[in-house]
């Protein structure tokens, strides 16, 4: 049997991070925005081996436990304890790991879903409880799983696990998103830091803003000036943002956690970021649909591809 997931990119506009030693209480608050790019995950289950054998791939190369931890988790947790066979698990990405795009969440929840779809043993709830679970215990992240389920411009206004947590969504038309990968950041050393005190307090700031005025518009502006204010858009990326801001009618932000930018983007701003980019000598971009629904699972056919 062989299944295809796909779950979209989540980028974290601003967050406030809630902490609790029960990981399905865990979670965050915030807004964000779900791509129709993503993660990919496809998964063969054979039933013929003679012992249970599990594999997990990124991006066609096959990675150790301790390089997918989360999703091998997730996956051990998910596979019946009388199964004996093999499961492969085939992980593709769109953005670049470690960017700051939900990758760790996505590949967690594709895994989650696909299982459950395989072996009719969990809910669509209770397997993406799991995917959060192990994202939250290995500090993979705290909000893109429940962000992902959801679909949208999301605003997580109750912290906790799917099914738990509660999330809203911010009606728009009209836009497509810019993401500029620039680099790597970790969100376990973020979530370890002094800075969590101060993302905590701007955090509130901007989550009471955006629920008065629940548009994008607002949800820009606050997600810029969270950014600025808890130190974590500086230097190069700051001056890059500000180029940017010079081709948009909303001003960019950083994407939360990792060295990238993100940009709502009217058709006719389109162009001119183009060339704005190219002018920066940036070539690795993305400019993406905002997705709308609930992560896909579906029986998949080969040749279908």
């Amino acid at each position: 049997m062989l299944i295809k997931v796909f779950v979209p990119a989540h980028i974290t506009a601003f967050f406030i991070p809630k902490f609790h030693e029960d990981p399905l209480l865990a979670g965050s608050l915030g807004a964000g925005i779900n791509l129709n790019k993503g993660t990919n995950v496809f998964v063969n289950i054979d039933e013929k081996g003679l012992e249970r054998r599990v594999q997990i791939a990124f991006d066609g190369e096959p990675v150790k436990k301790d390089d997918a931890i989360i999703s091998y988790s997730v996956a051990n947790e998910m596979i019946p304890s009388e199964f004996v066979g093999e499961v492969e698990i085939w992980q593709y990405f769109d953005f670049p790991n470690g960017h700051g795009f939900g990758n760790s969440a996505g590949g967690a929840l594709g895994t989650a879903l696909s299982l459950a779809y395989a072996f009719k043993e969990k809910t669509f709830l209770q397997a993406a409880q799991i995917a959060h679970k192990y994202e939250v215990q290995y500090k993979g992240g705290l909000g893109d799983v429940i962000a992902q389920i959801h679909g949208g411009v999301e605003i997580r206004v109750k912290a906790g696990a799917p099914g738990i947590g509660v999330v809203d969504n911010i009606l728009f038309e009209g836009y497509k998103v810019l993401a500029v990968p620039l680099g790597k950041l970790s969100t376990r050393e973020i979530l370890d830091s002094e800075v969590v005190e101060l993302i905590k307090k701007e955090g509130a700031v901007a989550l009471e803003e955006v629920l008065k005025q629940p548009r994008v518009e607002i949800l820009m502006n606050v997600a810029r000036r969270f950014a600025e204010r808890t130190g974590l858009l500086t230097g190069d990326m700051l001056d890059i943002a500000k180029e940017l801001d010079k081709c948009l009618t909303l001003p960019s932000s950083m994407v939360m956690l990792g060295k990238s930018l993100f940009a709502f983007l009217k058709e006719n701003e389109i162009e001119k970021t183009k060339t704005m980019l190219e002018e920066l000598s940036i070539e690795n971009y993305y400019i993406s649909d905002i997705y709308n629904q609930k992560p896909k699972v579906e029986r998949w056919m080969e040749g279908s591809l």
